[in-house]
C-alpha cells in the first residue's frame, strides 16, 4: 500500500542523525526523498568502521528509501542543481547550521523567494533565534546535555550516564516530521509554504516537559530519585533471583497494593500503616522498597510473569534493546521490518514509530550508495551526458 505522502517531494540537505532522520520518516511515509550530500559523503558514512566497513547499521536506519546526490554546494554549479532539485520541491529538510545555510542562499528566506510552496524544516541545536544558533550542538549537547536529560538521570554524588546514540536526534526527527506534515495540510488550503523549525534543546525539554513544567510553575527544582527510594514504591523497579529486573506499574497505588500484597504474599503488611495508603509509603519509601525488592528476590522473572498477571497486577520486564530481537511482543507491534539492500537482498531493520490502516511503512528503495543517483537526478534536471561528465571532471558532482 502507498503511504500517505505518496506524491511529496522531498530535498534533504542533512548530515549525521536529526536531519537524516527527519527525512527518512518521510521516506518510509511514501515520500520522494532526494539527499543532497557533500561530494565526500555524509560523514555518518565513515561510522562504517565499527564493522569493518562490511555495514553501516545506523546510517542505513536514517538514510533508506532515498536516492543520493553527490553535490560540492560550495561551488556556483552546485548550488544551482541544488536550486533546481528545490524548484519543483514540496519539502526541504535541513539540520544545516542557519549562517552555513545563508551564505550558501539556501537560507528560509531565499528559499520561500524561490520556491513559494515549499515546506522548510529547519532543525538545529537551540534554535534559529537563539544567540547559539550557530553553536555545534549534536544530541549529546543541545539535548542529552542542556536540555537536562544527562542530570536528571543522575543521582548526587554519581557521574551522569552515558548517552545512546541519537537519542534525541530521532526525538526531534519525528517532531520536523509531524511539523512538515501539519504545514502541508495548512499548504492544502493557503497554497503557501512555510518554515517549520524545531530544535534539540526543545525536544529534550519537551521529554522532560513533566519537570520543566513543575520547575516552571513553582519555581522548585526536581531531583532525580533511586529506584531504591521511589516516591511511589510501586512505580519503580525490582530485581529477580535470576538478576533481570521487572518494573511495576502501580500508578494509583492505593488502588493496586492489595493486589501486590496477594502476589508477593505479603499480607501480614496488607494493613501497615507505612504501606496502606500512598502518603505512609511515599514517607517509608527505603523500608517499604527494601521489603518488596526482598520478595521479588525469592523468584525469576519467568517465575513472577503469571503471578503477577493472574493477581491483576501492572508491570513490565526490563529489557535491552537486543532482547526485543525475540520479544514476541515487539515483533507483533509492527517494531521490526524487511528493508531492501542495494544488493537486491532484504534485511531485518527498526521500524520508524508509525504505521497507517494497519499496514507499516516500509520504504521503496534501499539506503543509497553515495552519489548513486546524481547521474540520473540531473538529466532529470535537463542535463545532457557531456554536461554531467565535465561537472564531474570539474569536482563539483560525484
Amino acid at each position: 500500500m502507498a503511504g500517505p505522502l505518496e506524491g511529496i517531494t522531498v530535498v534533504e540537505a542533512g548530515l549525521w542523525l536529526a536531519g537524516p532522520a527527519c527525512a527518512a520518516i518521510l521516506a518510509d511515509w511514501g515520500a520522494d526523498v532526494t539527499k543532497i550530500e557533500p561530494v565526500a559523503g555524509d560523514p555518518f558514512r565513515g561510522f562504517a568502521w565499527n564493522w569493518d566497513g562490511r555495514m553501516n547499521p545506523p546510517f542505513e536506519l536514517d538514510n533508506r528509501g532515498k536516492r543520493s546526490v553527490a553535490v560540492d554546494l560550495a561551488t556556483d554549479e552546485g548550488r544551482e542543481i541544488a536550486l533546481g532539485l528545490l524548484a519543483a520541491a514540496d519539502v526541504f529538510v535541513t539540520n544545516y547550521r542557519p549562517g552555513g545555510l545563508a551564505r550558501l542562499g539556501l537560507d528560509w528566506p531565499t528559499l520561500h523567494a524561490h520556491n513559494p510552496r515549499l515546506v522548510y524544516a529547519s532543525i538545529t541545536g537551540y534554535g534559529l533565534r537563539s544567540p547559539d544558533a550557530d553553536r555545534a550542538a549534536y544530541d549529546m549537547g543541545a539535548f542529552w546535555s542542556r536540555a537536562g536529560v544527562a542530570a536528571s538521570l543522575t543521582l548526587p554524588g554519581e557521574a551522569p550516564p552515558y548517552q545512546r546514540g541519537g537519542m534525541g536526534d530521532h526525538m526531534t526527527g519525528l517532531a520536523a516530521a509531524g511539523g512538515i506534515c501539519a504545514a502541508l495540510v495548512r499548504r492544502g488550503t493557503t497554497g503557501a509554504g512555510e518554515l517549520v523549525e524545531t530544535s534539540l534543546l526543545r525536544s529534550g525539554m519537551y521529554l522532560l516537559g513533566t519537570d520543566v513544567n513543575i520547575n516552571a510553575r513553582t519555581g522548585a527544582p526536581t531531583v532525580p530519585a533511586s529506584v531504591r527510594a521511589a516516591v511511589n514504591p510501586l512505580l519503580t523497579g525490582y530485581a529477580c533471583a535470576d538478576g533481570t529486573w521487572v518494573w511495576l506499574l502501580c500508578l494509583e497505588g492505593d488502588r493496586h497494593w492489595p493486589n501486590v500484597a496477594v502476589a508477593l504474599d505479603l499480607l501480614d503488611v496488607l494493613d501497615d500503616p507505612r504501606f496502606v495508603d500512598m502518603a505512609g509509603r511515599r514517607d517509608n519509601s527505603t523500608e517499604v522498597t527494601a521489603t518488596i525488592q526482598a520478595a521479588f528476590l525469592r523468584r525469576t522473572r519467568a517465575e513472577w510473569a503469571p503471578i503477577l498477571d493472574d493477581a491483576g497486577v501492572w508491570w513490565a520486564p526490563v529489557q535491552h534493546t537486543h532482547d526485543l530481537l525475540d520479544d514476541p511482543v515487539a515483533e507483533a507491534a509492527g517494531g521490526f521490518i524487511d528493508v531492501p539492500l542495494a544488493d537486491g537482498t532484504t534485511a531485518r531493520m527498526v521500524a520508524s514509530p508509525v504505521d497507517f490502516d494497519g499496514k507499516p511503512s516500509i520504504p521503496g528503495r534501499a539506503t543509497p550508495e553515495l552519489g548513486a543517483d546524481t547521474d540520473a537526478v540531473l538529466a532529470e534536471l535537463g542535463h545532457d551526458p557531456a554536461t554531467i561528465e565535465r561537472l564531474r571532471q570539474a569536482g563539483v558532482i560525484r
